[in-house]
């Protein structure tokens, strides 16, 4: 999906001229990175909200078209108004095509209601991470990554090396071990035992 927005450079800076800008309908943001100076930036609030609902816009390559000239993004961060459906900042970082980028991408899951621990075992499957750190190259950016449940069997777990990963894609988990993405667990039960517990309490 080929997602571009438009900017103004911005000359005005500081709190009460981004209040101001608020004020108008606009919104404050920057571009940085690609070794070049950062440049202010003017968006309009409008069309930025509507695109930040959008899943694709957090984890994929964006053009920023500043002033007619376009230029390669991706969203840093989103800074919202603590209680308003307001957004008050947005940060911006160049990439370059021959440079890898690192970036959370999200996860979808299917056939989570046909795997076996479901189908077979009455389980639920527990999603324990929606998204994940990778690095590639900007034309290597998936929109998202595709978990397949089909397999999971009763009581187990897939994990971030089990993960099909596209060509050119590589995972940037930097922890140790190899977390889980998603796991079966039995549901309901455990209430007798929390009854007798709280009894002997």
């Amino acid at each position: 999906m080929h997602i571009e927005f438009k900017a103004t450079k911005r000359v005005e800076q500081g709190t009460g001229a981004s209040r101001r800008l608020r004020r108008a309908g606009q919104l404050p943001g920057i571009i940085y990175g690609a070794e070049q100076d950062p440049v202010a930036v003017t968006l309009d609030h409008n069309e930025l909200y509507h695109l930040l609902r959008k899943e694709a816009f957090h984890a994929s390559v964006l053009t920023a078209n500043v002033d007619g000239s376009k230029e390669s993004v991706v969203l840093r961060d989103a800074q919202w108004h603590p209680y308003k459906q307001q957004v008050l900042h947005l940060d911006f970082q160049r990439v370059s095509a021959t440079e890898k980028l690192h970036l959370k991408v999200p996860l979808h899951f299917i056939n989570a209601e046909n795997c076996p621990a479901v189908k077979l075992g009455g389980q639920m499957v527990s999603h324990v991470l929606n998204e994940l750190d990778v690095a590639c190259l900007p034309k290597d950016l998936p929109e998202f990554i595709e978990v397949d449940l089909k397999d999971l069997q009763v009581d187990q777990s897939i994990h971030i090396s089990q993960l099909k990963l596209p060509a050119g894609v590589e995972s940037a988990f930097h922890g140790e071990g190899d977390p889980v993405v998603v796991t079966a667990l039995k549901t309901g039960g455990g209430s007798g035992d929390s009854a007798e517990g709280e009894g002997e309490a």
